[in-house]
């Protein structure tokens, strides 16, 4: 783990990969105990043969200095500092649920500075599932009042083979989503209250969603998905596959909303394919 100060506190990243290799910034979801290493540690061996793989912690997530805000309102500004704070104008990017919605924001408000983006799950709207899906219920149940046993609820939600969910990853999840600051930040994100709130200011706001912006991302993007992911469901892909300019998805059977990590193989070859390929 490596460390970059900036203004707004202590950034902390994973690096492999040559020095002088294209930049691929890798960018978490969200959940309890969740990180940046835990989400694409095991696909860095395959990326950083080609890239010079950067893998982001946001702040509020228990590994970057936390800061007092909304953890999406914190990651924006974070992978922008990141970015200058490391020289780097242009990069590619690869986001996972959370993290490929900030990975099309940022496109969108820097189009100049992504050259491909690669999201997982989770961007989007849900145009035929109901919502809050089966996987965010579970989360906010776990978010309002956290035990194992909840715990394993969400976490079994987030995979097609539950074979997946080990004592190991449990116990490692839990003793990070409940240190304090961590579980503080996960309440302003995912509380029933303040998923409420959310909804009520979106509804009551003059600026457009995020979603209705897809328009104006330049990157070449995939879009890729887990067929049977219960946190975001696959028709919420429908939205940004019809309206991001140069766009392609890919859908893995048997998969759920870890596409990175229980479709590996899959996904790594078809996300190097789309890099690699040359304009």
């Amino acid at each position: 783990m490596r460390e970059l100060a900036t203004e707004r506190g202590v950034l902390r990243y994973h690096e492999a990969g040559p020095a002088d290799a294209p930049p691929l910034l890798m960018l978490h979801g969200s959940g309890p105990g969740v990180t940046g290493w835990r989400n694409f540690a095991d696909n860095l061996a395959t990326f950083s043969q080609h890239f010079r793989c950067l893998i982001l912690e946001f702040p509020g997530f228990g590994v970057s200095d936390p800061v007092d805000k909304h953890p999406m309102a914190a990651a924006m500004p974070a992978v922008g500092d990141f970015l200058d704070g490391l020289g780097l104008e242009t990069v590619d990017i690869v986001g996972n649920s959370m993290g490929g919605i900030v990975g099309g924001r940022f496109a969108m408000a820097q189009p100049d500075r992504v050259r491909r983006l690669v999201t997982v799950g989770g961007i989007g709207k849900n145009l035929l599932s109901p919502a809050p899906g089966e996987g965010l219920q579970l989360l906010m149940d776990f978010t309002d009042d956290p035990n194992r046993e909840r715990l394993v609820q969400w976490l079994n939600s987030m995979v097609y083979n539950r074979k997946m969910v080990t004592e190991e990853m449990i116990e490692a999840r839990w003793e990070q989503a409940t240190e304090p600051s961590t579980l503080k930040a996960a309440r302003m994100m995912y509380s029933r209250a303040a998923m409420e709130a959310m909804e009520a200011f979106q509804a009551a706001s003059p600026e457009p969603p995020y979603w209705a912006e897809f328009h104006k991302i330049k990157a070449r993007t995939l879009i890729t998905w887990g067929r049977d992911d219960r946190v975001s469901p696959v028709d919420m892909m429908l939205l940004p596959m019809r309206t991001i300019p140069d766009v392609e998805v890919h859908v893995f059977p048997n998969c759920g909303h870890w596409v990175m990590i229980e479709q590996k193989a899959a996904w790594e070859a078809a996300v190097l394919a789309f890099l690699l390929r040359q304009d």
